[in-house]
């Protein structure tokens, strides 16, 4: 996403300074405020070695030691980790920090910031909060918060992530307040981008101005969309030899009051916004792998001490880090998006209508990160109102598994398009698996449902069987022969011939719905036979599950351990075509078939009571029939189906298609199957084994 995320965090654990107007998120931060009347009167003594008496005065209601009466004492800021033995003292083993993060600075007149106040325990550890960060007094702790900081920046994957990785490492331990500007659009790999360049903000990051203490615990407010965002640009572009361009060329960080950077920040910022005076802004580019690819804005508080000149090679390392997590990002992103696109393009976008059968389909992939599979499915429309319903799955997940699904696929619409039987469907995507390499191995269930004859016809090489759901409410696991794998080669496949009754309904799948870690395949089958017998009990005897409600109840089977595979479903719920509505003839292939055709065609259409159609159905009747037995050397089929529209074929032994072509003025013929392409709703031809069909559809009144 290229929106402005803003998050408060208060883990700085200062109170809010007098002089700092609150109204503006970033006021505190942006603009110098008002110098302080007079020092706070809590401040802590400088930082002594380990048994060394503090300097402090003590004050009336306070010990000599500068501590309450009656409360333990508070650690020194530089005891513990980062005090030095005293003269004569063994040097004791030190334990290690309670957070891998660089502590602040200490106040401009070397001692403690008043902020370092004791406000009570931590319910965890016991050890006691104080307001603000220990002071920093070694070079160690700057390498421990690196160390942490671009572990945090690694865990990230994504580009969001890893820009929020950034901002909660360096706010508030590094800085309080963080700006990060990215190119837009961010370049990916090696492309070389066009256009200008243009930054635009992706996330502040923000101290908050006031938080509540409850019981020395500092609460974390839910982040805010309000802030930074909203005083500065969010879009700059970068003009070409300007000063912003000349900072981000140099790569490295530089400080905001060095001449180079207060010319580019108003570019980036705006002319209306000043960063606070001194060395309290540093202003990092982000380079990737080929070029500058955003840039970090840093900034502290005026009362807070200054950037050393160390904290430039911490900026330095944040920023090489994050540019390089996000160069990858990208890249991972342009991977997903091109898997994304891949699977999108081999599954069918949507289901065909077929005559008498309604269809309802699923993908799921293993995981997120995997989205790359084998697992397809199909339905293809054939001659006579019948539909071919596949589902295969490709061993492996990787983009070859995908390649290879996909060409199986278009062999298997090709095939079905030649009106194949299922077992010579099966041998010849056997041959195809062959000859793409010998360890490409498929299963596959190739089933064709007639919705005239209420049968199914199957063939099956390796895949789970299917399931069929009867109307009743009994489901049953059908018995087709196993078969082999696709790619095995010189293997058999055996097909099967099944009622297939008005109402019950069909499903096919992927071995990864049935098949996990925790159950073998016959153990998940026997569940999803469960599975579909309880939810028709919901319904009733009388009344099919919805189809589609039907899929997620099958979907809902799976638990938390059984993703392990890529998991594609089909179901087909049979309505079928009643006897009544079909009417099927043989002619003779002589000159009187035409006019048989029509007198056989306007009976039919007064017996179902659709008169209007007649003068249509008889003029396209006769022109089809008449191309037919022209060239026809057996008997003509003429068949009429009535569903919610009608349909009319026509079959011959012959197999070149007919072409639709304008006819010149001189000719004889030629005009029958543009008065086809006129009149009909739609139309088409089909080759088969044995000729071809030409069929058109009318709309019913």
């Amino acid at each position: 996403m290229d929106s402005t995320r803003v998050t408060e965090h208060p883990t700085s654990h200062e109170r809010p300074q007098p002089g700092i107007v609150p109204a503006d998120p970033r006021g505190a931060l942006l603009r110098t405020p008002e110098p302080l009347a007079t020092p706070p009167a809590s401040a802590l003594p400088a930082q002594t070695r380990t048994g060394e008496a503090p300097t402090a005065p003590a004050c009336a209601e306070h010990g000599p030691s500068g501590v309450p009466d009656g409360s333990s004492a508070v650690p020194s800021a530089g005891g513990g980790e980062h005090s030095q033995p005293a003269d004569g003292e063994p040097d004791t083993h030190r334990p290690r920090p309670a957070s891998e993060v660089i502590p602040a600075q200490p106040g401009a007149d070397g001692q403690d910031r008043a902020s370092v106040t004791p406000v009570g325990k931590d319910r965890r550890t016991g050890q006691t909060l104080l307001h603000g960060p220990m002071p920093m007094r070694r070079d160690g702790d700057r390498l421990r918060f690196v160390g942490a900081a671009t572990r945090r920046i690694a865990r990230g994957i994504d580009l969001d992530e890893i820009v929020m990785g950034l901002c909660r490492a360096t706010v508030p331990t590094f800085s309080d307040a963080i700006l990060v500007y990215l190119r837009d659009p961010l370049p990916v790999g090696d492309e070389r981008p066009t256009g200008p360049l243009v930054l635009r903000l992706r996330r502040t990051d923000r101290i908050p101005q006031e938080r509540d203490l409850e019981d020395g615990i500092l609460p974390v407010p839910a982040p805010e969309n309000s802030g930074l965002a909203t005083v500065s640009n969010e879009l700059c572009e970068v003009r070409p030899g300007g000063a912003l361009a000349e900072v981000l060329r140099g790569v490295r960080p530089v400080f905001a009051d060095a001449p180079a950077a207060r010319a580019a920040l108003p570019e980036l910022l705006g002319d209306d916004l000043a960063v606070p005076p001194g060395q309290r802004a540093i202003l990092a580019p982000l380079r990737g792998r080929r070029r500058v690819i955003g840039a970090v804005l840093f900034l502290r508080r005026p009362e807070r001490l200054a950037f050393e000149a160390d904290d430039l090679l911490v900026a330095a390392q944040l920023a090489t880090h994050s540019a390089l997590g996000i160069d990858k990002a990208v890249l991972y992103g342009r991977e997903a998006y091109i898997a994304d696109e891949l699977q999108r393009t081999m599954l069918p976008e949507t289901l065909p209508n077929p005559t008498g059968v309604r269809l309802a389909s699923r993908y799921l992939p293993a995981a997120e990160t995997a989205r790359v599979g084998g697992d397809w499915y199909d339905a293809i429309p054939l001659p006579g109102s019948r539909v071919a319903l596949v589902v295969g799955d490709v061993m492996g997940h990787s983009m070859t598994s995908a390649a290879i699904m996909g060409q199986l696929r278009t062999t298997a619409q090709t095939l079905a398009g030649l009106d194949l039987p299922p077992q010579e469907v099966l041998h010849h995507l056997d041959e195809q698996a062959q000859r793409l390499g010998t360890d490409r191995m498929a299963t596959c269930l190739y089933a064709v449902y007639d919705p005239v004859a209420h049968r199914i016809t199957i063939a099956n090489a390796g895949h789970p069987p299917p399931v069929l759901l009867h109307l009743g409410g009994r489901a049953e696991v059908l018995r087709v022969p196993a078969g082999a794998p696709i790619g095995v080669g010189g293997v058999d496949f055996e097909a099967v011939e099944l009622d297939a009754p008005a109402g019950a309904t069909l499903l096919l799948y992927t071995d990864g719905l049935v098949e996990s870690r925790l159950r073998d395949v016959w153990t998940g089958i026997e569940q999803l036979r469960e599975k579909l017998a309880a939810t028709a009990q919901i319904t009733g005897a009388d009344h099919p599950p919805p189809l589609e409600a039907l899929c997620d109840e099958v979907l809902d089977m799976l638990g938390p351990g059984d993703r392990d595979d890529d998991i594609a479903l089909l179901a087909a719920r049979f309505d079928g075509i009643a006897p009544n509505d079909v009417a099927y003839w043989f002619l003779e292939p002589e000159d009187s078939a035409p006019g048989r055709a029509r007198r056989l065609a306007r009976r039919a259409l007064a017996r179902w009571g659709l008169e209007e159609l007649t003068d249509s159905v008889e003029l396209l009747v006769s022109e089809v029939v008449t191309n037919a037995v022209r060239y026809a050397s057996r008997p003509v089929t003429l068949r009429l189906l009535r569903t919610d529209v009608l349909r009319c074929e026509v079959g011959d032994d012959v197999p070149q298609l007919p072409r639709l072509r304008q006819a010149r003025a001189t000719d004889e013929g030629g005009r029958g199957l543009y008065l086809v392409n006129r009149l009909a709703r739609r139309w088409g031809a089909t080759r088969l084994s044995t000729g071809k069909v030409v069929w058109f559809e009318l709309n019913q009144g």
